[in-house]
């Protein structure tokens, strides 16, 4: 069988095959990786379901009510100048965050919910080393009787923990969102410079990295549960933000130039 085929190859005569050499070594096969947004999603998700959590999804162009109104955001709240929204209609958007699909779930589902969700989101942003018109998040919500601040804290700091190493220190700082009350970012020491202050962390030594609360009950109101029985809490953060931070990487922008030089690294 070996020599009808050198002998059909060689009396080929001016074909393509009549000038392959049969002794050169075949071509190396490369083999892709994971993308690195993809690596950390990847891991966030097996934490949080490892600690309880389902996976949702929804629809990436949303209604004004699942993205604002129900959230907690009136038609004339300020909050709503806090993001920068893709309009396609009137009452059509891509949605700025995925807390949406948190009242998608809640529409469809009665307590007790435990669920995650992550996806892409879109912003009307200047592009830049620091930011981009779409990114990713990766939101969490708990809700169920007797739900307090302290499970969201001690949900956390275990993710922490698990995420970035034992040893961190780390702080929550209150602050405002229009779905949650109270609510809080969580900072992290600088793992690079162990908080003594670097370029990265701007000289402070903390690095912020979500943001969380307690539902406020209005949010609960708009999906028809009573806040006066149940409680719930939800937490949020930028998966590019995420793998930015860990991977010491100084432009979002490479995550989506595709250039193999970079995502070889990965």
């Amino acid at each position: 069988m070996h020599d009808e085929k050198s002998a059909a190859l060689l009396g080929a005569g001016t074909s393509p095959a009549a000038s392959l050499d049969l002794t050169l070594p075949g071509r190396r096969g490369f083999l892709g990786t994971k993308h690195p947004l993809t690596q950390t999603l990847d891991e966030i998700k097996g934490i949080f379901v490892s600690m309880g959590f389902g996976i949702a999804d929804g629809p990436e162009i949303e209604d004004d009510h699942h993205n604002f109104e129900a959230l907690n955001f009136p038609p004339d709240h300020p909050a709503r100048d806090m993001q920068d929204t893709f309009f396609l209609s009137p009452r059509a958007l891509l949605r700025t965050h995925t807390s949406p699909v948190q009242i998608r779930v809640m529409e469809e589902h009665q307590p007790p919910v435990r669920v995650i969700m992550p996806g892409k989101v879109y912003r009307n942003e200047a592009i830049s080393a620091r930011s981009y018109c779409m990114f990713h998040q990766v939101e969490g919500l708990c809700v169920d009787r007797g739900v307090t601040f302290g499970d969201l804290k001690g949900t956390l700091i275990e993710f922490i923990t698990r995420f970035y190493g034992p040893g961190l220190k780390f702080r929550f700082r209150p602050t405002f969102f229009p779905f949650t009350e109270p609510s809080a970012d969580i900072y992290i020491s600088c793992f690079i410079c162990a908080g003594k202050g670097c370029r990265l962390c701007k000289q402070s030594g903390w690095l912020e990295i979500l943001g969380c609360g307690m539902v406020d009950p209005n949010v609960f109101r708009s999906v028809g549960y009573d806040p006066e029985v149940i409680s719930g809490y939800a937490f949020g953060m930028g998966i590019d933000r995420v793998a930015m931070l860990r991977h010491g990487i100084d432009d979002i922008r490479l995550f989506f130039e595709n250039d193999v030089r970079f995502l070889n690294q990965f």
